[in-house]
C-alpha cells in the first residue's frame, strides 16, 4: 500500500470515528470547530474572558475543541456544583501535556497525579501532615518576618531623597514575599541575605525555574494536534538534563536537612523536613518527596503575589475601601506595634476585602483541567471519557444571578453573608473545590491578608503622579495564571512611626 493511501485511509478512518462519537454523544453547544485545528484559532488570547463570551452565546455549558482533544467548560455554579461535587470521582483525573508528564514523572508529585491510590496517599500527607493547623502556625514566624521585611524595603525606597515623587512597582515587592516565604517554607532556605543578594543555590534555583517555563512553553501547539507532533519531537535530552539539574539542587538540599538533623536531634517544621521524617511511615519515594516540593514552589510562588497585586490595584481605585480598611487596623492595631496573623479573628473588614479580591480576581482564572476517566453527563450533556473539564471560576464569580452589583469591588458583601470560599460554597472557588481543592489554602488565605493588612497599616496607597485611578490597566496577561497586564505602579506614604517599618527577622 502506498504511503498516500495510507494515509488518506487513516484521515478516514479517523473522521469516520468522530462522526461516530458526535452521533453516539449529546454534546454540549459550542462554537462551530474546524477540521483538525478544532477551535485553536477561534480562541482569544485570554481564555477565560473568551469562554464567558462563548458562554453568554452558547449556554453555561459549551464545548471547545483543542485540535482533537475535548474540552467542556461550566459557568454557572449548579453545574460546578455537578462537576466538582456531584460528579467529582469520575472526573478526578489530569490531562498531563507530554512535559507535565515529564516534569511530574508520570504523575508521581500532587498536582499531576491521576486519581487513585497513589494520589489519594500524598493528598492525605498534604492535608494531614504539611498543611495541619499546628504546622502552619509553627511556620507562622517565617511568613511575619518576609511581610515585615517587604514593609522595611517599601520604606526604605520612600524615604530615599532620589525616589521622591518616583512611584514603585508593586509586583516587585510582593514577589519577593512570594520568592523568600515559599523557599524557607518547603527549602528551609531563604537564598537571598539581608542586603538582597541571591546566594549561588538561589541562582541555580531561578534557573530552574526559567528553565522549566521555557521547555513547558515549547510544545504548546503540539499537544493538541497529536499528528503534528512529529513535527516538534520532545526534546529528550533537554528535559533529562532538566529534571536531573533540578533533582540535583533538591537533593543537596535534603542532605544539608538530614545532617543538620543528626547533628541537632532537631526536627525543623520546614517541608522537607517533614517529608524527610514521613518517609517510611507513608512510604513516599524520593521522586515523590522531590515533586511535592516542586508541587509547593509551583503553586505558591506566583498566586500569592498575583492576588495581592489585584487586591491594591482594587484599594488605589476605591479610596473608600482603603481608608475602612485603615480605620479598622487602626482601631484594633493601633500605632504602637505592627500587625499578626493572631489578629485576623478581629479585623473582618480586611478578610473581607481579601476575600472579595480572590473573587473579582481568582489568579487561576480555569482552575487546572479535571479529565473524565468514565462517561458521565453533566447538565444533561454527555462528557466522553478522555475529556477535559474546565470550570470558568471567574465567570461564576461575575455572575449577577449569584452576586449583586459583580463588578464593583465591595467587600461588604461579605460582612452581609458569610460566603465560604476553601470549596464548599460553589459560588466562590478560587481554590478549586472536591477532591482536588488545593490543600493549602488557608496558607494561601493567611499570606494574602497578611500582605494586605501590613500595606494597609503602613502605608497610604494612591497612583503615581498625574496618573488618574481610572486609567489603571485592569486586564490580564494570557496564561495559567492571571497577572495583572500591565504591572501596577503606586505611590507609598509612610503612615507610622518610624521604629515600625524595621524587619522583624527571624532565623528559623
Amino acid at each position: 500500500m502506498s504511503p498516500f493511501i495510507l494515509a488518506i485511509s487513516t484521515i478516514a478512518i479517523i473522521l469516520a470515528y468522530k462522526l461516530y462519537q458526535r452521533l453516539r454523544f449529546k454534546l454540549p453547544p459550542g462554537p462551530r470547530r474546524w477540521p483538525v485545528v478544532g477551535n485553536l484559532y477561534d480562541i482569544k488570547p485570554v481564555r477565560f474572558r473568551c469562554y464567558a463570551e462563548w458562554a453568554r452565546a452558547y449556554g453555561p455549558i459549551i464545548s471547545v475543541w483543542f485540535g482533537s482533544t475535548l474540552n467542556v467548560i461550566v459557568s454557572n455554579t449548579e453545574l460546578a456544583r455537578e462537576v466538582l461535587k456531584e460528579c467529582d470521582q469520575q472526573l478526578a483525573d489530569r490531562h498531563r501535556t507530554r512535559s507535565a508528564a515529564k516534569f511530574s514523572r508520570d504523575g508521581k508529585d500532587l498536582i499531576w497525579a491521576d486519581y487513585g491510590p497513589h494520589y489519594v496517599k500524598v493528598r492525605k500527607v498534604c492535608t494531614l501532615e504539611l498543611f495541619s493547623p499546628k504546622r502552619l502556625e509553627a511556620l507562622r514566624p517565617i511568613r511575619e518576618d518576609e511581610v515585615t521585611a517587604m514593609v522595611e524595603s517599601i520604606f526604605l525606597h520612600c524615604s530615599n531623597p532620589e525616589n521622591q515623587g518616583r512611584s514603585l512597582v508593586v509586583r516587585k515587592y510582593l514577589g519577593a514575599v512570594a520568592f523568600n516565604n515559599i523557599t524557607r517554607l518547603a527549602f528551609g532556605k531563604r537564598f537571598v541575605n539581608h542586603e538582597d543578594i541571591m546566594d549561588e543555590q538561589g541562582h541555580e534555583f531561578k534557573a530552574i525555574v526559567a528553565n522549566g517555563l521555557k521547555l513547558g512553553a515549547s510544545l504548546a501547539m503540539a499537544e493538541h494536534i497529536p499528528w503534528l507532533r512529529w513535527m516538534f519531537p520532545l526534546e529528550e535530552e533537554a528535559f533529562a538534563k532538566h529534571g536531573a539539574r533540578r533533582d540535583r539542587l533538591t537533593r543537596a538540599i535534603m542532605e544539608e536537612h538530614i545532617v543538620a538533623r543528626q547533628k541537632s536531634g532537631d526536627t525543623k517544621q520546614h517541608f522537607v523536613d517533614a517529608l524527610l521524617t514521613l518517609q517510611d511511615k507513608y512510604d513516599l519515594s524520593e521522586d515523590t518527596i522531590i515533586g511535592l516540593l516542586w508541587d509547593m514552589i509551583t503553586a505558591g510562588m506566583d498566586t500569592t503575589a498575583i492576588s495581592v497585586e489585584w487586591a491594591m490595584a482594587e484599594l488605589i481605585r476605591n479610596p473608600r475601601v482603603q481608608q475602612k480598611a485603615q480605620e479598622e487596623l487602626d482601631l484594633v492595631i493601633g500605632s504602637e506595634r505592627v500587625m499578626s496573623e493572631t489578629d485576623f479573628s478581629n479585623l473582618p473588614y480586611l478578610l473581607s476585602v481579601a476575600k472579595e479580591a480572590l473573587r473579582l480576581h481568582p489568579p487561576t482564572p480555569l482552575m487546572l483541567p479535571h479529565r473524565a476517566n468514565a462517561n458521565v453527563k453533566i447538565g444533561g450533556y454527555d462528557i466522553p471519557k478522555g475529556s477535559n473539564v474546565h470550570v470558568n471560576v471567574w465567570t461564576i464569580a461575575h455572575d449577577p444571578v449569584v452576586w449583586k452589583d459583580p463588578e464593583s469591588f465591595r467587600p461588604e458583601r461579605f460582612l452581609e453573608e458569610d460566603v465560604d470560599m476553601k470549596g464548599h460554597d460553589f459560588r466562590l472557588l478560587p481554590f478549586g473545590a472536591g477532591r482536588r481543592v488545593c490543600p493549602g489554602a488557608q496558607l494561601g488565605i493567611n499570606l494574602v491578608t497578611s500582605m494586605l493588612g501590613h500595606l494597609l497599616h503602613h502605608f497610604c496607597w494612591t497612583p503615581p503622579e498625574a496618573m488618574k485611578v481610572e486609567e489603571i490597566d485592569m486586564l490580564e496577561n494570557p496564561g495559567l495564571v492571571a497577572y495583572m497586564r500591565t504591572p501596577l505602579q503606586a505611590m507609598a506614604t509612610p503612615r507610622l512611626p518610624y521604629h515600625l517599618y524595621k524587619r522583624i527577622a527571624v532565623d528559623m
